[in-house]
């Protein structure tokens, strides 16, 4: 049997590569007679850029930037295409694993880095960059970055505006005079892992914004600090930044640099599956299992197992989902992509005591799998 190991990252424990090779070695462990092919993948989330480069043979160059709190870090970014095209990651510049717990503070930390990385890419003459933007520290409306590029935010007295984004509710002016016209000779695709809108309920901060430290309070500022930028925005250059699809991901980034740099809004896992080569490695194969830390409704909109699973059972392949988390009961949608989900806790623990058995449930759960799929064979 010829099995296609596909799974995205498992979030706080594992890279998707650790997570197809602990589910290839479960597999060929158990009594199944199989040759496993593992093709980890990325939906634009953290990991997205080192897997393209692994895929694409491309190489990686260490830069010096800020972090989301304006420290000095020592960060990458990788080329691919002859050096063509900048692979560049938010979450290797303004990503939240650079700080500490108590560190968030949304209110103040802005993706400056990335703008910078972007700036560094376009000192290299290339003629497309790929920013993937899962993993951020910010909620800014891309604020950050567009400042790096040269655009400046002013308020009534066209004074900049400091500590961006909470003090956005004071914008007045958007000053795009000094942009740094050679990003408009570029592409910019930007791969997406969620489908938010800018505002509202399921808006970037009131979504996102507990994730990266902010408290109710933080959380209602910071969707007025978005919703002032949208509107100015508007008066400046006609673009809607809360209609746009995707607006949401990474604190509204993906937007403000789509209505300032025309920077192109796309499905992240659909993107990667494309660049890789996926569908030549579906090829032959009798068997897809994917996975990634949880499988529930939010995964039917547009995240890697969905991605995966959508191109299997268009060849009409049989796919299963190892997780490590399931919904209880039966789920209709889901179970129309997903033939089998598996979740991998072997007993009651903690959050921390199960991040730290990741590894070793996914090999467990993998040969159960194989055990069982060998009786089938077998019978």
């Amino acid at each position: 049997m010829n099995i296609l190991v596909a799974p995205n990252a498992f979030k706080h424990s594992l890279g998707a590569m650790e997570v197809a090779m602990a589910i290839k070695e479960g597999l060929e462990a158990s009594a199944l007679d199989c040759l496993c092919t593992c093709f980890p993948v990325a939906d634009g989330g953290d990991g997205t850029g080192k897997l393209i480069l692994i895929k694409q043979a491309g190489i990686t160059v260490s830069s010096t930037v800020q972090d989301a709190l304006g420290r000095r870090v020592q960060s990458s970014m990788g080329f691919i295409h002859d050096g063509q095209t900048a692979v560049i990651e938010m979450a290797d510049t303004a990503g939240i694993r650079w700080l500490k717990p108590n560190e968030l503070a949304p209110l103040i930390a802005t993706s400056y880095g990335t703008g910078q990385q972007i700036k560094q890419a376009l000192n290299r003459g290339v003629k497309k960059i790929i920013l993937g933007m899962g993993g951020s520290a910010t909620v800014d409306g891309g604020t950050g970055i567009l400042r790096a590029l040269g655009i400046r935010f002013l308020d009534t007295t066209g004074e900049e505006l400091q500590h961006l984004p909470g003090s956005l509710t004071e914008l007045e002016q958007i000053d795009t005079s000094g942009l740094d016209r050679r990003i408009f000779d570029c592409e910019i695709v930007i791969l997406c892992d969620v489908d938010n809108p800018l505002l509202g309920e399921f808006g970037a901060a009131a979504v996102f914004g507990p994730q990266k430290g902010a408290d109710p309070e933080a959380v209602n500022k910071l969707e007025a600090a978005l919703a002032r930028l949208a509107a100015i925005t508007l008066q400046v250059n006609g673009k809607d930044m809360a209609g746009m699809p995707h607006s949401g991901t990474a604190g509204g980034a993906a937007a403000g640099l789509s209505a300032f740099l025309n920077a192109s809004l796309v499905n992240g896992i659909d993107y990667f599956l494309e660049l890789t080569g996926f569908e030549q490695a579906l090829s032959g194969s009798h068997l897809v299992i994917t996975g990634e830390g949880s499988i529930d409704e939010q995964t039917l909109g547009g995240k890697g197992p969905f991605g995966v699973a959508a191109r299997a059972k268009a060849r009409q392949l049989p796919v299963i989902a190892i997780a490590g988390k399931v919904p209880l009961h039966h789920n209709n949608r889901l179970h129309a992509f997903f033939d089998v989900l598996m979740a991998i806790g072997n007993e009651p623990s903690n959050m921390e005591t199960a991040f730290q058995h990741t590894r070793d449930n996914l090999i467990r759960v993998a040969r159960q799998a194989g055990d069982l799929l060998a009786l089938s064979v077998d019978n």
